[in-house]
């Protein structure tokens, strides 16, 4: 891959949010200059002044036009009509780079740059980011779901490595379902996490993360090391008589807090759960049973 080191570029970043902001730290630590970066927010001038320092703040249009790299790093939602304004204007050149953080967007949301002769290329950081510094490290080794024309498909992976990154390859139709995948697995996890801080501190625990780090670190690693295999507790054990009582006593406690929520997720993380057990073997059809009539299904 270091074949693909590509030459020292010209990148401005829109916008200083906290991908943009530690993407842009990152490319500058590999010796690309930072042309400018636009930042709006309060927040975001804080970061892109702690990130990239010396870094001059600029207009959308002042970017575009010194930059031989555009990374727009600005919600999915935001990104079409972001892209459709600056392909209003006349600041596209041609052969200039244009690169989206989005995870739900491939390469043809850059269709109206690309019309004006621009590249258009797409990756996605398979990382949460908080960003402050300590993202830089996080990089290492974090995959990049990169997606565009073939022929350009060698500089996006040579940014993402240059980053510490590994590069992988997601087809333009399939970025929407595997953004679903991130989205469940990273943040219905923080949900999940909440939901049973909660109920922990509803029972007078009174620092419910530190007592559920160990369980939930193990969990994660477990999980990742040995698939399904590695699931416990009584959903797994065909235990219906339990599931039956937490599904009550989290109904109890979402009549009382007005956290209808949590027995809701409960619910149905519990069935799939039993019925993904059930598919490879680890449930019986009559312990499958036991537990959907305990969760009243």
């Amino acid at each position: 891959m270091n074949s693909l080191k590509p030459a020292r570029l010209g990148i401005g970043i829109i916008s200083a949010g906290k991908v943009g902001a530690v993407l842009g730290a990152a490319l500058r630590e590999a010796g690309h200059a930072i042309v400018g970066v636009h930042a709006v927010s309060e927040g975001s001038l804080t970061r892109a002044e702690a990130l990239l320092p010396g870094v001059p703040v600029l207009q959308i249009p002042e970017i575009v036009e010194r930059s031989e790299v555009v990374l727009l790093a600005v919600p999915d939602d935001a990104l079409e009509s972001l892209i459709a304004g600056i392909a209003a204007t006349e600041s596209v050149q041609q052969g200039q780079i244009f690169i989206h953080t989005s995870g739900r967007h491939g390469a043809g949301v850059l269709d109206p740059v690309r019309q004006k002769g621009a590249i258009g290329l797409a990756i996605h950081p398979a990382m949460t980011f908080t960003g402050l510094s300590l993202d830089l490290a996080r990089l290492k080794n974090t995959g990049f779901a990169v997606t565009g024309p073939a022929a350009f498909l060698p500089i996006a992976q040579a940014l993402v490595v240059e980053m510490g990154g590994e590069p992988v390859m997601v087809a333009e139709g399939d970025r929407p379902l595997y953004h679903a995948a991130l989205a469940h697995a990273s943040n219905h996890l923080v949900t999940i996490a909440g939901q049973a801080q909660q109920v922990l501190a509803a029972v007078g625990i009174e620092n419910p993360a530190r007592y559920l780090e160990p369980l939930l670190r193990a969990s994660v690693d477990n999980s990742l090391a040995s698939g399904e295999n590695a699931l416990t507790g009584p959903v797994a054990r065909g235990d219906s008589q339990s599931v039956a009582v937490h599904l009550q006593e989290l109904e109890n406690f979402a009549t009382e807090e007005g956290a209808k929520d949590i027995s809701a997720a409960y619910l149905a993380l519990a069935k799939a759960t039993a019925t993904r057990a059930h598919a490879r073997g680890a449930l019986t059809d009559e312990a499958l049973q036991q537990v959907i009539s305990a969760l009243g299904e």
